[in-house]
């Protein structure tokens, strides 16, 4: 498999030396129930790592959970819940629709706060090595001693500082050398949880987790890293600054892998805007397998304003797979072998769903109608790669 590395700007191969791919996708703050944003995120991840399996890969999938955050705190004051409680329900709420749309779970489901000890020595790894400081309790990652900074953002200092601001970013602390320092351990606030630190009682800042997380479970060095076309800047940035400067490993990913967003009403779709489309509620009226094709229609690095309109159609698509599996002859003219040669360099050409999915629709159609040379090499196509895409298959024979 080729895939587009963000930092690079180039498809590059995926192959480990070892045969394991190491991939890590930055999981859900879990304050609000899953929206299609988030079920395209991780449809698409899942699909990557089957056919990643499928080829013969080991994957070692992890995913996060953020469990404590700014967003998290605001939310359950709101509720009146204990944090630790609304971050609970929500992760398990997250974690069902997850399944109702057949995506495996990661081999660790790891929260931030499973990760403490190791943030806390990164951080002091940092200030040793003079890309970190402390003031008042806070610690910040100096941007301005790592020359790269900013690579994988693609732009200059100025945007950067703008797309910050508007992500969380506090430029006026007085307590920053520089406006777009981030922050790596905050000081205790009063009514927040905190946990010891040789800075004083704190929390961790949002960058430095998947650092440690990723740091702990999958090493210094990573095949993909995964997530949101949002978390390139600043999220992803400020983690290639952390850890390839704490481990003195280069390049901590080889592919950084971004989801295009999903946009309704004119908007990102975003539980801050609260334009949502929640696929529990959408799971009410049509499958997962539906669900899944229409998400993967489009090409996961693209951009898209989700229709409706597209359910009803993935809808047909499934039943003409299910149809020719079960009734698809042969004796045609189109050769199955060189449709399934097709459908599997597309999934192997930057992960080009769409082109797979309207190549098994051509499969699917010539076996219905008998124009198709080996009926039976069509079939086990059709299962084999269904199955790739998180379809239920086993329930079409």
């Amino acid at each position: 498999m080729r895939l587009y590395d963000s930092r690079r700007q180039d498809v590059i191969a995926v192959e480990p030396p070892d045969g394991t791919v190491r991939m890590y996708v930055c999981g859900i703050t879990p304050y609000d129930t899953t929206h299609m944003g988030h079920a395209r995120t991780y449809v698409v991840f899942d699909t990557i790592r089957r056919v990643l399996e499928w080829e013969g890969f080991d994957v070692n999938y992890v995913q996060n959970v953020t469990d404590i955050d700014d967003d998290i705190l605001r939310k359950s004051a709101q509720l009146g819940l204990a944090w630790d409680e609304l971050g609970e329900r929500e992760t398990a709420r997250f974690l069902r629709d997850m399944d109702a749309l057949n995506v495996a779970r990661p081999d660790h489901y790891v929260k931030a706060t499973s990760a403490i000890d190791e943030i806390v020595q990164i951080t002091e790894g940092l200030i040793a090595r003079g890309l970190a400081y402390e003031r008042a309790g806070n610690v910040y990652f100096s941007v301005q001693s790592d020359p790269s900074f900013g690579e994988l953002a693609h732009t200059d200092y100025a945007h950067m500082l703008e797309i910050a601001n508007q992500r969380g970013n506090f430029p006026d602390d007085p307590h920053k050398r520089d406006p777009l320092d981030f922050v790596l351990w905050q000081a205790a606030k009063p009514g927040e949880p905190t946990w010891d630190s040789p800075w004083g009682k704190g929390r961790p800042g949002w960058h430095i987790e998947c650092t440690a997380l990723v740091l702990k479970h999958l090493g210094p060095q990573i095949t993909i890293h995964g997530g949101g076309g949002d978390l390139q800047f600043p999220h992803h940035t400020c983690e290639i600054a952390q850890a390839e400067n704490y481990t003195g490993q280069h390049p901590h990913a080889e592919v950084w892998a971004h989801v295009g967003m999903v946009h309704y009403e004119g908007e990102k779709m975003s539980k801050s805007l609260g334009n949502l489309v929640l696929a529990s509620d959408t799971l009410k009226s049509y499958s997962a397998d539906a669900l899944r094709i229409a998400l993967l229609k489009y090409h996961y690095r693209e951009e898209y304003t989700y229709t409706e309109a597209d359910l009803p159609w993935a809808t047909r698509v499934v039943e003409r797979l299910q149809a020719a599996v079960v009734s698809g002859s042969g004796g045609g003219r189109q050769s199955a072998e060189q449709l399934r040669n097709d459908i599997l360099a597309a999934l192997d050409a930057d992960f080009n769903t769409p082109e797979c999915i309207n190549l098994l629709i051509d499969l699917a159609e010539a076996a219905l109608n008998a124009d198709i040379d080996d009926a039976d090499l069509a079939r086990d196509t059709m299962l084999e790669v269904g199955a790739m895409l998180g379809l239920s298959t086993e329930a079409w024979m």
